[in-house]
């Protein structure tokens, strides 16, 4: 047995990825030798986007079992800068060998500075996690949830003291049911191992036509409820109950709220999760726990906050005013609820709620909303005739200019202030000064109804996309996406449609679009068994599987670049809107 020492001096402001990562380790390649183990560095590694990272100078040693008289092999790694990565880089190498084998053991030398930064880097995540947590609250899954938890808390309990009781409730229930399913599943993780846990649950719950159709139905009945077709109300059994059972009923509701907002918001919340059960994988533990702990108490306490709002409106003087804020959130209820059925829509193809319609549809209700507050239309126990508020006609005004901002959108316009909630401008049948974009009707993914943005050619499996960057020598451009990712409608409209970026994606590259929720079923002979035995039917579940196993991506979006023979050579690049980012992203693969 040997043991081969590797010393590198990485370039300033760079870094290089350990031998642990799952994506660009550093890792060598032996000719005619055993390597003995993972190669093992002389200090602790820090961490870069979450990932093992080294800076500066590093010495890998490993151990081998060989004959002969040297012993060679390649090296292998990828320097990065903040986002975006270099090449990988490879280098040859060829060591002779003593006369006898040397057996010693390869000691890791600590380094308390090191240590420290590694402690602090647990701090950076969590930081991170926090500043996750409450930018949550103004996606277009979890914010609709604002005016219900508004709503529903405006009854208030009976005492005050029970009122702040119920908030903090609440708040606790949303950390619990973010962090113990996650402790659960890293637990599981842990024990069984592998692919045993993977994310198809929260993949499920976020582009099901089932769930999302509750969701929708949830919202519409919260919007009626709201305009006073009927009240929403427990059953009088448990009205009359004892103070004990009054008590544990509140608790009930306020946890039925809690579980409501957590499932809504997996849509968005899906990539911070994902990436803390790739960690998990990864043979982390505690790290993922930790993280998602903060992130849930940092996502909860604006609702917590919330919830506490409402009990402090009862002490101001009550009046119309508590009914007309009613109607104003039963109109946008009805407006946000729409999402989770285009989620549906899309995911299925329906074609049902496609974009003109969406927009038809949000139009009138803005409209109406406008109406409303201008005293233009009333409502049952309502007076007629009052003058309009200052208040009212400001914000009637911001209503009929948002109008006014959505009705380009009927001929095309891209509105990317809403992209996010939107469905994509290739579901709308007329848009102007563009035809209708001509896809190759050769490329399997057209059979399913799947499109690019942008009317950007490519193709729809990896397979498919490979074989046409070998015959064109351009690298293939993977997107990672799905078509209930709000985040991939963000990137496409305010990143994709860069004129730079544009022309980089079109001339330079081939484009494999891997949707990863498309839950169009495929002939028998194109199914895929997993090495588990599981058998994979739908264009999603095959693309979610080739995505977590090949790239170890389980999130949207994500961009991979790879060369003609399906090496990695930039990425993956998950959500980010920096438009010079992402070209020198696009620029590093060419």
């Amino acid at each position: 047995m040997y043991e081969l020492s590797f010393e590198g001096s990485v370039k300033s402001a760079y870094h290089i990825y350990g031998p642990s990562d799952s994506i660009n380790p550093f890792e060598v390649e032996y000719d005619g030798a055993q390597a003995l183990g993972a190669p093992e560095a002389n200090r602790e590694a820090s961490i870069e986007d979450g990932r093992p990272a080294y800076l500066g100078s590093v010495v890998f040693t490993q151990k081998v079992k060989a004959e002969g008289p040297s012993v060679s092999g390649t090296l292998h790694w990828q320097g990065c800068k903040d986002e975006v990565c270099e090449f990988p880089e490879e280098y040859e190498f060829s060591v002779p060998l003593s006369a006898a084998p040397v057996d010693t053991h390869a000691t890791a030398i600590g380094n308390p500075e090191e240590e420290s930064g590694s402690g602090g880097s647990i701090w950076a995540l969590i930081i991170e996690a926090i500043l996750w947590g409450f930018a949550m609250l103004l996606t277009p899954c979890v914010f609709p949830m604002v005016p219900m938890t508004v709503s529903f808390f405006l009854k208030g309990s009976e005492n005050a003291s029970a009122g702040r009781f119920k908030a903090f409730m609440y708040g606790l229930f949303i950390v619990l049911l973010y962090t113990v399913p996650i402790c659960i599943i890293i637990g599981l993780t842990r024990i069984i191992g592998g692919e045993a846990v993977t994310a198809d649950i929260f993949n499920w719950l976020a582009t099901h036509w089932l769930p999302n159709i509750i969701f929708f139905l949830v919202f519409f009945v919260f919007a009626l409820s709201f305009f006073g077709a009927f009240e929403i109300t427990l059953p009088a059994s448990w009205t009359t109950s004892t103070d004990a059972k009054s008590g544990k009923r509140g608790l009930a509701g306020v946890f039925f709220m809690a579980l409501t907002l957590v499932l809504v918001s997996f849509s968005c919340t899906g990539p911070i999760v994902g990436s803390v059960l790739i960690k998990s994988t990864q043979g982390e533990f505690w790290t993922p726990m930790v993280t998602m702990l903060a992130f849930s108490i940092a996502f909860a306490l604006p609702f917590t906050v919330l919830a506490l709002f409402p009990g402090l409106l009862k002490k101001m003087k009550s009046g119309s005013w508590l009914g007309s804020v009613k109607i104003v959130l039963g109109f946008i209820e009805l407006a946000l609820g729409l999402k989770f059925l285009s989620v549906a829509d899309q995911t299925y193809h329906w074609h049902i709620l496609d974009r003109e319609i969406y927009l038809a549809i949000w139009i009138a209700i803005f409209f109406l909303l406008g109406l409303y507050l201008i005293g233009r239309i009333h409502f049952k126990g309502e007076e007629a005739g009052k003058p309009v508020s200052i208040v009212r006609l400001l914000l009637a005004t911001g209503v009929f200019a948002f109008v006014a901002y959505l009705l380009p959108g009927m001929w095309g316009a891209p509105l990317k202030g809403l992209s996010g909630y939107l469905p994509p401008i290739e579901t709308q049948d007329f848009v102007i000064g563009a035809a209708t974009p001509a896809l190759s009707a050769e490329k399997k993914g057209n059979a399913y109804d799947l499109t690019i943005a942008h009317g950007l050619d490519g193709y729809f499996s990896l397979e498919e996309g490979l074989e046409a960057s070998r015959k064109s020598g351009k690298p293939v451009f993977v997107d990672v996406t799905g078509h209930g990712c709000v985040n991939c409608r963000e990137m496409e409209a305010r990143v994709w449609s860069n004129p730079e970026v544009l022309r980089r994606l079109r001339e330079n590259f081939e484009i494999v679009a891997l949707y990863t929720d498309d839950k169009t079923k495929l002939p028998e002979s194109e199914w895929f068994t997993t090495p588990s035995g599981k058998t994979l039917k739908t264009i999603g579940s095959i693309n979610a599987y080739t995505v977590r196993t090949r790239f170890n991506v389980n999130s949207q979006p994500n961009y991979i670049i790879l060369s003609p023979e399906g090496k990695v050579i930039a990425g993956p690049r998950a959500y980010d809107l920096s438009i010079k980012g992402y070209i020198d992203f696009l620029d590093s693969a060419l």
